[in-house]
Order: C-alpha cells, then sequence, then structure tokens
C-alpha cells in the first residue's frame, strides 16, 4: 500500500486512543502471563440477561418477517413500548415522532453531531466523561470544548462560565465515569441555558435505572421545557445486562430525532427486530430482575467502599450506577497507578482516560461478586 493511501484522515489522526481497547490489550498481556486478575475496568455487566428476555428473543428469532431489513426508526411497537415506560416517569411521549430505536445508545451519541455539527462548530462535552461524547465531535469535524467536572461542583457542570456560542451540550447523570447525580433544579438550568443560547441539549441516561438507597433518577425531560431543546439517550445494555444486544433508543424533541434519523437513513439498516421484539419484552415485562440488579450492586458497593476506607481511602459511597470514583490517595499519576494495579492483578480504569479534569482518580467498575471485591481490596492495600 502507497503513503498516499495509508494515511488516516485527520480526523481520525487527531482522535485519541480509544480507552477501553488499549485497556483490553494490557489485560491480554497479563492473563498471557498466567496473573490472576480481578477486572474492575470495563463497565460491563457479569449477570447473564434475564431468561424471559431471551426467551422472547428466542421465540422471535424464529419470525420470518424478522428476518428482512427493519426500519430504520424502529418498529413502531417498540417505540411504544418506549413511550409506555416513560410514562411511568411522568413523560407523555409520541411514539411515531418523539422516539427513535438505536443500535445501542454509542451508537446515538456517536452520530447526533453528525447531524447538526458543521465543521468548526463546537459542542460543548463534559470533562471528565465517557470518551464518546469528544470522539463523536471530532468525526463530525467539529470542536469539542470541555466542562470541567469537580468535586467542589459535585460534578456537575458551571454553566455560568460555559461558552454559549455552541451547537450542543452533553450531560451524563447518573455519570459515568464520577457516578455523580443531577437534581431536577441542575435540569431547569440545563433548560434555560439551553433556550436561551439556541444549544441542542443531549443527555445521556444509560444509568438512570441503576440507582441505590431508594434515590430515583429524574429524566430530563420531565422538566418543563426539556422536549424543547433536547433529548435523551438510553440503553438496555446496564438495565437488563444487555450490553451484547446492541438495542436502546432516543426520545424527546421530535426535530433534533429527525435529524439523527436521517444520519440512521444512510448510515445503517436499524436494528435486528427480533431484538427489538426482546426489548419490548424487558421494557414492559416483569421489573423484578432490575430490582434484583439494584440488590446486588448496592452490596458490591458497600463492599468496596467500605473495603476502601479501611485502608484509608476517602471515597463517597454513590447513589447511582455500578461505578466508585476514587481519588488516588498518594498522588500518584492515574495512569501509572493503573500499572501498579496491574502488577497486584486489579484493572482499574485510570481518571485521565475521561479527560484531564479525570487526573487523580481511578474508576472501578462494580462487575465481579463480593468475593473478589475483597481480594481486590487486599492486594490494593499493597499498592497505596
Amino acid at each position: 500500500m502507497s503513503d498516499k493511501t495509508s494515511k488516516y484522515a485527520q480526523r481520525i489522526a487527531v482522535l485519541p486512543p480509544y480507552l477501553f481497547a488499549r485497556i483490553d490489550a494490557l489485560k491480554a498481556d497479563k492473563q498471557a502471563q498466567g496473573v490472576d486478575l480481578i477486572d474492575l475496568g470495563v463497565g460491563d455487566p457479569d449477570q447473564p440477561t434475564p431468561s424471559h428476555i431471551v426467551e422472547s428473543l428466542g421465540r422471535a428469532a424464529h419470525k420470518s418477517a424478522n428476518h428482512r431489513y427493519p426500519s430504520y426508526e424502529g418498529l413502531l411497537s417498540y417505540r411504544e413500548a418506549v413511550s409506555e415506560w416513560y410514562s411511568k416517569k411522568g413523560v407523555q411521549l409520541d411514539p411515531v415522532s418523539e422516539v427513535l430505536a438505536l443500535i445501542g445508545s454509542k451508537e446515538g451519541v456517536a452520530h447526533v453531531p453528525l447531524a447538526f455539527i458543521n465543521p468548526g462548530e463546537k459542542a460543548l462535552v463534559p470533562d471528565p466523561a465517557y470518551p464518546v461524547y469528544k470522539i463523536g465531535t471530532i468525526l463530525a469535524d467539529g470542536e469539542p470544548i470541555a466542562l470541567p467536572l469537580t468535586a467542589d461542583n459535585g460534578f456537575l457542570p458551571d454553566l455560568e462560565r460555559a461558552p454559549t456560542d455552541a451547537k450542543l451540550l452533553f450531560i451524563n447523570y447518573p455519570n459515568n465515569p464520577t457516578a455523580a447525580v443531577a437534581d431536577a433544579q441542575f435540569y431547569r438550568e440545563v433548560v434555560d441555558f439551553a433556550a436561551d443560547n439556541e444549544i441542542i441539549v443531549c443527555h445521556d441516561a444509560a444509568y438512570s435505572e441503576m440507582t441505590f438507597d431508594g434515590y430515583v433518577a429524574p429524566s430530563f425531560l420531565s422538566i418543563p421545557g426539556a422536549m424543547d431543546v433536547g433529548i435523551e439517550f438510553h440503553s438496555l445494555s446496564k438495565t437488563y445486562n444487555m450490553t451484547g444486544w446492541r438495542i436502546g433508543f432516543a426520545a424527546g424533541n421530535a426535530d433534533i430525532l429527525s435529524g439523527l434519523g436521517k444520519v440512521k437513513t444512510n448510515v445503517d439498516s436499524g436494528a435486528f427486530q427480533a431484538i427489538q421484539e426482546a426489548g419490548i419484552t424487558a421494557l414492559t415485562g416483569p421489573q423484578e430482575c432490575v430490582d434484583d440488579m439494584r440488590a446486588l450492586y448496592a452490596e458490591r458497593r458497600d463492599a468496596l467502599v467500605n473495603g476502601l476506607k479501611g485502608i484509608g481511602w476517602q471515597v463517597e459511597t454513590p447513589k447511582a450506577t455500578f461505578y466508585v470514583w476514587a481519588h488516588i490517595p498518594d498522588g500518584t499519576p492515574s495512569i501509572d497507578f493503573s500499572l501498579n494495579l496491574l502488577e497486584v492483578g486489579i484493572v482499574g480504569t485510570p481518571g485521565i482516560g475521561f479527560g484531564d479534569y479525570g487526573e487523580g482518580y481511578i474508576r472501578f467498575a462494580l462487575t465481579v461478586p463480593v468475593s473478589r471485591i475483597e481480594e481486590a481490596v487486599s492486594r490494593l492495600e499493597k499498592v497505596a
């Protein structure tokens, strides 16, 4: 291959290395060495998808109608199930125009800048944050502008200091990686900020159902005026242990969803209809599996938080997500600290991988049993 044809486009050349791919490579090296790894890195549930959802997929996969191309916007019955699910949160949606099926929420998050960002235009991106907000903006030839999330402000962006000449604003609560939560007052401030400055709000709510101690995460769309300025992304991945299934949805402003839909029409062929039917079962069927998930992660959270405190770490007890965002006690840079963890067989995600303001932190995912968490804490004592 010639030098001319082997050169990446500039938008690819400027992309940061995808954090989780790098972690996978490091894990593979250690596993090849025979190291017993306790993986608290990537947030991938270790529990199986509930059996009633799996059985629904099996039935749907045998329907010949589901073997053809699906529509990009999704089955109407799936969008109606999403609308029904939202109605229980006090949000009324038109399933035809205000709900869009996604091939996992990541796909929608990555595609929305292509619909609205012209070359050189800005998107406000939280820092630290899920890397795809920034990456999607770069792929659209836009300019990501960091909004610092700091402990002093409860890991909420300071909108009074935010640039007002942006096209998009990404927010994410309950938050990955910090596990912070947002209340209705913050969302009201977001709505006012967006309305005053004609900015589109993209709220990633993938962890909205992963809550503890009686906390209920409000929907951004439940705030008056939110439907005028934004959309909300959701995924069935974390709530129903369906990460590999690649099914999610976006809901909210019809015009914004129409723009996202125009991108999808041209770049994908929609989600496999059998998986959409299984998604209907997940959203409308028995929800005891979600309660069980919350109880499981609460137990693991308590084991890790109490264990960390027991060895002298200062760490907050999260109200939501299955992450613990821990300040590194000795000031070691987060990349170096994560490498130190690997030496004792622990995978943790360095905070710097989520943005400059993540430096000084390590993210632990609660995706292993309590016994392994207790073993991890024992090993951690040798590092910190």
